[in-house]
């Protein structure tokens, strides 16, 4: 399994991820070519080597129809008098900090992000490319996204994971202006650039095969927005929903760090947030933006070759005790938690006060899930209270190889065993040696022996 930590120290947006990822691949003309031939309608991918406080990486052009927007995100900004969010782009080369009137003919102010700067010492006319004829502007649905994305040429994996990063964008604009996402409408152009560059990861996600993301806590930059509605703080609203339950920080650097693209980005694929793992670094690629500030303007990726050692995550220990309930309703309980996704659930018989005789119930969890499964311990047990400990665990890297045998395919478990190579410890599955003993009436000890000579 290759593993991918994102370093975003200077926050995270939809252009600078693809770009990160482009530099991991062997040859990027090809994954360039590649990128161009997904089908997106219009849009031409186009990759430029450039250097951020002496260091070299790539910047990401998106042209649309011949011509390179401005802004790389979308955010919804202006409810139009039939209800429809107008989502106009935010271009991550773009940080403001908003501390003068900022005159938009069209009457929409611009939302921005953080690559590009302006010093706002003078006066700003946004004519230049911005002028907003309304007479003229073109909307996307999300059912329009859906039909962009189920049409480009990529597998289905990209494409699920492309609408599912999409669809994160849409409920979070939702719940900002309060309408169903069937009613959000994304501005046409912005869309098409947006989805370029979700697309763009998702693709070069799956042609690395990445199979675990990390990332670092994420600076979303400060100040405030301008937006039809007003002046916002940083992190903008929609930015701020999709960022829930992820480490954030600020800092001195004011503007919009992170976008809602980037934010969606992260959300989906990555798997803990935090300091790196135990990793060997294979590859590290730069991800620039436009903007020069103190620090290099960039997201980093760095990439691991194969795991075979042991590595670092997180788990969450959820503790109660109880006195009060049956066996069958402890069993239950933890049926229902297993099937919810957690890691694994046990009890253990415990002395409580006044010596009653009590059970120790534990539910070990991944720290995203935590809330959920509080949730069906306090509907299923009687307990009322939770306590919650978070435990650094290290682990062998495992994969899953299938064993051909006279019953059919049997799954195998397979840990490498670290300083020991060509070491493994292997595993037949359970489930699958009971379903043989179900079938032929043999023990399962009988069934594995068979299976094990077989394959020797």
């Amino acid at each position: 399994m290759r593993t991918l930590y994102l370093d975003c120290g200077m926050g995270a947006a939809g252009d600078m991820l693809t770009a990160a990822l482009l530099e991991l691949c062997p040859d990027r003309e090809a994954a360039v070519a590649k990128l161009n031939q997904l089908g997106i309608p219009g849009v031409t991918y186009q990759a430029e080597m450039t250097e951020k406080c002496g260091i070299t990486g790539t910047h990401m052009h998106v042209f649309v129809h011949g011509e390179e927007e401005e802004s790389h995100d979308v955010m919804a900004e202006d409810m139009g008098t039939h209800g429809q969010v107008h989502c106009y782009k935010h271009g991550h080369e773009h940080e403001h900090s908003h501390e003068y009137e900022h005159d938009h003919n069209d009457g929409h102010s611009q939302g921005h992000d953080h690559n590009h700067e302006h010093s706002h010492e003078h006066e700003h006319d946004h004519n230049h490319s911005h002028e907003h004829d309304h007479t003229h502007h073109h909307h996307s649905s999300m059912q329009d996204i859906r039909q962009i994305i189920d049409s480009l040429n990529a597998s289905e994996k990209v494409k699920k994971d492309a609408l599912a990063v999409y669809q994160l964008i849409a409920e979070a604009e939702s719940k900002v202006h309060g309408k169903k996402v069937e009613e959000i409408h994304f501005h046409e152009v912005g869309t098409i650039d947006a989805v370029a560059d979700v697309a763009g990861v998702c693709f070069l996600m799956e042609e690395l095969k990445i199979g675990a993301v990390y990332a670092s806590p994420v600076h979303v930059g400060s100040g405030h927005v301008h937006c039809a509605h007003g002046i916002l703080p940083v992190p903008a609203p929609a930015t701020a929903l999709l960022l829930q339950g992820i480490p954030i920080y600020s800092g001195n650097i004011r503007g919009e760090l992170c976008t809602p693209t980037g934010a969606a980005i992260l959300k989906h694929f990555v798997k803990q947030f935090g300091p790196m793992p135990v990793m060997t670094v294979e590859q590290i690629g730069y991800g620039m933006g436009k903007k020069d500030f103190e620090a290099a303007n960039c997201v980093r990726a760095l990439l691991s070759q194969e795991q075979n050692e042991q590595t670092q995550d997180a788990v969450v220990e959820l503790r109660c005790n109880l006195d009060d309930m049956s066996g069958e309703e402890l069993g239950y309980a933890a049926e229902l938690l297993l099937r919810e996704g957690a890691l694994d659930v046990y009890t253990a018989g415990v002395s409580m006060k006044k010596s009653r005789p009590g059970v120790l119930f534990v539910c070990l969890c991944r720290e995203a899930d935590v809330e959920r499964m509080e949730q069906i311990i306090f509907r299923h047990t009687t307990t009322l209270g939770i306590r919650k400990v978070t435990c650094q665990r290290t682990i062998l890297t495992r994969r899953q190889e299938n064993v051909e045998t006279a019953w059919g395919t049997v799954r195998k478990k397979v840990s490498e065993l670290p300083g020991m190579e060509g070491m493994c410890r292997e595993k037949l599955e359970y489930e699958d040696l009971a379903a043989i003993a179900d079938k032929t009436g043999l023990s399962i000890p009988e069934i594995r022996r068979r299976i094990l000579k077989e394959n020797m």
